[in-house]
């Protein structure tokens, strides 16, 4: 498998996933569940893996997979992985708050290197390009040819005045204190790995988590930042966050543009 290969199915299935969501989103009602975890799953969450899964797996029979809805995958090893949320924000999505996303991404030797977030009730698309540099893509959104494309780029942002971006469903007091160790000029809360993107365009500059997360959440949110310029590190030590841990779960993170000086936890 090559970048040049992997991108145009990875984005070609991530539009696809999107249709399918759109079409249970815009339905009259749809049901929710709640898994072993007590989070919620719909059936959007459910179809758009099945579509995922199934086009990763015909194109890429050879890559370990290990996607949120299959419980079995979570076991699995491999330096080399694809790794899928195919509906990162399943609270925005049940509250039609639209701040959701399909998520896919390829990691090798620990790091997100090439993925897709596209947030569907958004019709705001970011991958990363065979060549490692993130864009969003305009315009139509064709299955079968990418548009035109706008490389992004992470701000020049330092500490004089900064644009924090929060998680809207899981803002809490931990991390209003640690936001609050910097000087702010604004604030925003986004549901999903929109988060990521909004730093990855300098739409924002930091995004500290101070929360659970798993690694399907965040590696296609995170190989965009990247791709932008951006970074991604622990909590704790701001050491970079690593991928293919035991379980899939993350540390406590930080996103963020490198003019940005990082506060100690």
């Amino acid at each position: 498998m090559t970048y040049d290969d992997l991108i145009p199915v990875i984005r070609r299935l991530a539009l696809e996933a999107g249709d399918k969501i759109m079409e249970i989103y815009n339905s009259d009602d749809f049901d929710v569940k709640v898994k072993s975890d007590d989070s919620p799953v719909t059936e959007a969450d459910e179809a758009a893996d099945a579509l995922i899964s199934a086009g990763l797996r015909a194109a890429f029979p050879d890559i370990l997979l290990v996607t949120e809805e299959q419980a079995a995958s979570h076991s699995a090893k491999g330096d080399t992985f694809l790794i899928v949320d195919p509906l990162d924000g399943t609270k925005e999505f049940i509250h039609r708050r639209g701040d959701f996303t399909v998520n896919i991404a390829l990691v090798e030797n620990g790091t997100p290197t090439r993925g897709v977030v596209y947030a569907p009730a958004k019709g705001r698309m970011f991958y990363t390009q065979a060549d490692g540099q993130s864009v969003e893509e305009s315009g139509a959104l064709d299955k079968d040819q990418a548009g035109a494309t706008t490389p992004i780029t992470v701000s020049n942002a330092d500490n004089s005045a900064l644009m924090v971006v929060a998680s809207k469903s899981h803002r809490d007091q931990a991390t209003d204190d640690y936001i609050n160790k910097y000087s702010v000029k604004d604030s925003k809360s986004a549901g999903s790995s929109l988060k990521f993107c909004l730093v990855a365009t300098g739409e924002a500059d930091i995004y500290p988590r101070v929360g659970r997360t798993m690694e399907w959440d965040t590696a296609a949110g995170h190989a965009v930042l990247a791709g932008a310029g951006g970074k991604v590190v622990r909590f704790d030590t701001h050491e970079p966050l690593i991928y293919g841990k035991d379980g899939y779960a993350n540390p406590f993170f930080i996103a963020y543009a490198p003019g940005v000086e990082l506060k100690e936890a």
